[in-house]
C-alpha cells in the first residue's frame, strides 16, 4: 500500500493519520520531493474510479493563474500534473488494485 502525501497539507496529514490507524504496512511517497512520471500517473488514473478533474487541485495558484477555464483531455491533465506536481489532489492511496482519493479520509476504507 502507498500513500501519495504532502506533509504540508492538512487533508493529506489527516489521510495519513487515518491510514496509520487502519494498518501499519504502507509506504509514504512524498511526490513533491520525488516528482511524478506520466507512467505513474497513467497507472494511478487507470485504477481510480472517478473523473480526471477529481485528481486536479483547482485551488492551487498555478491552476488559477494558468489553467482555469481550459479544457484538456485526461492525458493532457496528467501531463500538466507531471510538469506541476502541486496540481495532484492529495492524498491518494493505492493498495495495488485500486486507488482512492482519501479526502475524506474514510474513503481509505474502500481499500480493505
Amino acid at each position: 500500500m502507498k500513500i501519495y502525501h504532502n506533509p504540508r497539507c492538512k487533508k493529506s496529514r489527516e489521510g495519513l493519520a487515518y491510514l496509520s490507524s487502519k494498518c501499519d504496512d504502507f509506504e509514504i511517497v512524498e511526490y513533491l520531493k520525488t516528482g511524478l512520471t506520466i507512467e505513474l500517473l497513467r497507472d494511478l488514473w487507470s485504477r481510480y474510479d472517478g473523473d480526471i478533474m477529481d485528481l486536479v487541485r483547482t485551488q492551487e495558484k498555478f491552476y488559477k493563474e494558468n489553467l482555469k477555464g481550459k479544457v484538456f483531455s485526461s492525458e493532457a491533465w496528467l501531463e500538466q500534473m507531471v510538469q506541476e506536481p502541486k496540481l495532484l489532489q492529495r492524498p491518494l492511496v493505492d493498495n495495488g488494485t485500486i486507488v482512492v482519493l482519501a479526502n475524506p479520509p474514510q474513503n481509505i476504507d474502500l481499500l480493505f
